[in-house]
């Protein structure tokens, strides 16, 4: 691998939303969506191909506004949803909305010569996330497991649970929370956890961090002060079922054990600027990966609270976890 070029792939327009597709699939393919106030938007499907070396993409426009946030359909390999910016009554509103890419473009799909000399394809609309009473989104997050019809929404301090209908054409609120307190309580980010039945989300607003159960809408653990600053990302361990990653504006990553949230677990300080995103690898999960405006992208070897701390050869005490980076 180290005498393999670097693969590049540039785009027109400025991006800050991007997800690996993660419904079952041959290809190794993300999705990234831009930000162009000029001009229609884009959502770039780019498949990796690991054994040439090489990258085949797809562009699709999404003329509903530039995109904040992006996420794919676990289950159903040609859906997708984002949140993006809309103007309306003067004001900026951000709004979320599930769609379904053409289905010669989806994993699987072939695309003939006439429509690959032809101009990009545009999304179908397949429903809302609500309206804009609720307030601008977030984020939308997909439960884990299942069929793909159920999504969590952020929406300023609400908490909202949809459920999609046949086709996703049509989403019904189920359930709603919302934040209680002094001042403009928002939602920054969540994430949906892949254990206790999928049961569990993980919410930030400011900089606290928050459990929630989907039964009952109700909260079951509150992390004050996750961070000094604001909390960007979460991510669940996806072998360990009660931990939790955070990072935020406090240049930190913190790894937290949800049954007992006075004190992180462990803390990394590898950046000099807000780490933007955190990622855990979904079959190695002592490998975390993290993005910072400090232009790195860091992947730690966090064996030592990994699901397998002595599966190695290393005692933990003799493991430098930071320079164990790759």
């Amino acid at each position: 691998m180290e005498d393999d070029a670097p693969v590049i792939y540039g785009l027109e327009f400025q991006a800050r939303a991007l997800t690996p597709q993660t419904a079952e699939t041959d290809a190794i393919r993300f999705l990234v969506g831009t930000q162009s106030l000029k001009y229609d938007n884009q959502i770039h499907i780019i498949d990796f191909d690991d054994e040439n070396n090489i990258i085949n993409k797809n562009v699709l426009l999404h003329q509903a506004g530039e995109i904040w946030h992006i996420s794919a359909s676990p289950a159903d390999k040609g859906v997708l949803a984002t949140c993006y910016n809309k103007t309306a009554d003067g004001k900026v509103v951000t709004c979320a909305a599930v769609w379904r890419m053409p289905a010669e473009l989806e994993p699987g799909g072939h695309e003939s010569p006439e429509d690959a000399a032809s101009p990009a394809h545009a999304l179908e609309l397949l429903c809302h996330l609500g309206p804009a009473a609720h307030g601008s989104t977030a984020c939308v997050a997909w439960e884990p497991a299942g069929d793909g019809k159920r999504v969590i929404s952020l929406a300023d301090n609400h908490i909202l649970l949809w459920d999609l209908q046949e086709s996703s054409s049509q989403a019904v609120l189920a359930s709603s929370a919302s934040l209680e307190g002094k001042g403009q309580l928002k939602f920054t980010t969540g994430r949906w956890s892949p254990h206790h039945n999928c049961t569990q989300v993980a919410t930030a607003n400011d900089t606290a961090v928050r459990g929630w159960d989907t039964r009952t809408m109700s909260q079951i653990y509150c992390i004050e002060s996750a961070h000094g600053q604001l909390v960007r990302d979460l991510d669940f361990n996806p072998n360990k079922q009660y931990y939790l990653a955070s990072c935020g504006d406090d240049c930190r990553v913190k790894f937290w054990d949800t049954r007992n949230v006075t004190e992180p677990v462990k803390t990394l300080e590898e950046h000099s600027h807000w780490v933007w995103g955190v990622r855990y690898n979904h079959s190695h999960d002592q490998l975390v990966l993290t993005g910072s405006s400090d232009s790195r992208v860091i992947l730690s070897n966090m064996v030592s609270i990994s699901s397998e701390p002595f599966g190695h050869l290393v005692d933990d005490d003799d493991l430098s976890e930071q320079e164990e980076r790759l």
